[in-house]
């Protein structure tokens, strides 16, 4: 009956609203921003490099410093994760590899998106004694000045990130070792449950400096694979692309309800993996120490491509060069499968093994996400010591839990907190292109850009901006 109510909701929810919204939105700051994902793309590798963060305008009191490279990091730590090998293992199963195209156009114009609200979490962000700290909930808080859809989008991002989401990463970090190693869940389960306590219960700080360590490492090594798997078999690629584009358009797909299966499965799996407008982000843009809150949405843009446009295609390119049946197995064990096709049996071990620390990463990242909220709705030390207690055993519910039902309610929530997010972003995203506005000007006159809210009329009045 649970699985029956979840299926419905899922289909409710994701068979026009979120696509449809989603879409809209991506498509509406594109235009707004004059294609600010495309046209400064060599901006956001600059900044990336070098940020200059302590030429920050709010130079007094500030917190234990965040560099925005470690704020990048701790938001690709929950962006790469299960999505990454998992997900789109269950993207083509159910939707094909014409799933694979809408995964990218949501990557594309969703990375307006993600401009948009990582911009206005810098701007909305509140001083703390571990760092910065906003994201939705403060810019809906301290911009809409609408506190109830604040505190449900709380509500929504702590069961999201820190429950639902965590059980998916937990189980497919077991399903892995399973697989590759026979390792018995509930083993698995509790060791991870453990090491994920140590390190959560450090805070902020040392969920930063793991991340900025484990993702690069993580990321570059399975890139490594993907491209020894595609110069292996590079006579194919033309082949394979033409499948992905042919599979999304084809007549055969659209009269049998295929093209539908492919956008759903696309835009689902692919904002689970990139979360571009998802409202997920901004907690970890705001945390970061910059001089102009432009910079760091543009570091946090960088993020969607390099989740989904290189991570997700790589996984999308060994799955369909591998020539597995699709039918024969689902997420995280068709990639696997894929990779032995063409590597034989390491192939196993070695997705155990990504997958470990990319969703092990994950579940770190996720659940900072849900700690800044709660932080939102109560100082409560002890709120903050159940909530770290509650991901624990979350963790381990979902090493035991099925793959279905982890899927299904990770859909659920993440739906309903996407909706609120974004009409947050409809609500206030003029402010964001103003800011950019003013970035480019800044650029232009050769400065380093910095901003100061008594510089502009719009802002100066308004309360809600503490740190500019």
């Amino acid at each position: 009956m649970f699985q029956q109510i979840i299926d419905t909701a899922n289909n409710l929810l994701w068979g026009y609203i979120m696509i449809a919204a989603l879409l809209f939105c991506a498509i509406y700051f594109t235009i707004r921003s004059r294609f600010v994902q495309f046209r400064m793309l060599g901006e956001m590798c600059r900044l990336l490099i070098n940020p200059d963060q302590d030429k920050e305008s709010d130079s007094q009191h500030k917190p234990k410093r965040i560099a925005p490279f470690e704020a990048f990091v701790i938001s690709l730590a929950s962006r790469i994760g299960t999505g990454n090998l998992a997900g789109v293992a269950t993207a083509i199963v159910v939707g094909g590899a014409g799933a694979v195209f809408w995964m990218w156009i949501i990557a594309l114009l969703g990375a307006a998106n993600a401009f948009v609200e990582s911009t206005l979490a810098q701007l909305y962000k509140r001083r703390s004694t571990d760092s910065y700290i906003g994201g939705p909930a403060y810019y809906i808080m301290y911009g809409m000045r609408n506190k109830p859809l604040a505190i449900t989008f709380c509500i929504l991002i702590i069961v999201t990130f820190g429950f639902a989401f965590n059980t998916v990463q937990s189980n497919t970090i077991c399903a892995a070792f399973e697989n590759a190693f026979g390792m018995d869940k509930l083993y698995m389960g509790l060791a991870l449950t453990i090491a994920t306590l140590l390190i959560i219960f450090g805070g902020i700080q040392r969920i930063a400096k793991v991340s900025s360590i484990v993702v690069p490492v993580m990321a570059v090594g399975y890139l490594i694979i993907a491209l020894i798997v595609i110069a292996l078999n590079i006579e194919h690629l033309p082949t394979i692309l033409a499948t992905i584009v042919k599979s999304a358009f084809g007549i055969e797909q659209l009269a049998g309800g295929g093209m539908g299966a492919a956008v759903m499965q696309g835009i689902k799996r692919g904002l689970f993996s990139n979360e571009a407008g998802m409202g997920s982000a901004p907690n970890a843009a705001a945390t970061a120490t910059t001089s102009h809150p432009v910079k760091q949405g543009l570091i946090q843009t960088l993020g969607v491509f390099t989740d989904t446009l290189i991570i997700c295609s790589s996984t999308a390119f060994i799955i369909l060069a591998s020539g597995v049946d699709l039918g024969g197995n689902d997420g995280v064990q068709l990639t696997q499968e894929a990779l032995t096709a063409e590597i034989g049996g390491a192939g196993r071990i070695i997705v155990a093994v990504a997958i470990f620390f990319f969703a092990f990463s994950s579940i770190f990242g996720n659940y900072y996400y849900g700690e800044a909220n709660i932080r939102f709705i109560t100082k409560s030390k002890r709120a903050l010591t159940a909530y770290r207690i509650i991901v624990g055993a979350m963790v381990m519910a979902g090493a035991m839990m099925s793959l279905k039902t982890v899927w299904a309610m990770a859909d659920v929530t993440m739906g309903l907190m996407t909706m609120c997010n974004l009409a947050a972003l409809l609500f206030l995203g003029g402010q964001a292109i103003t800011l950019l506005d003013d970035y480019r000007r800044q650029r232009r006159n050769g400065c380093d850009p910095m901003f100061s809210k008594k510089s502009f009329k719009e802002f100066s009045d308004n309360d809600g901006i503490e740190c500019w």
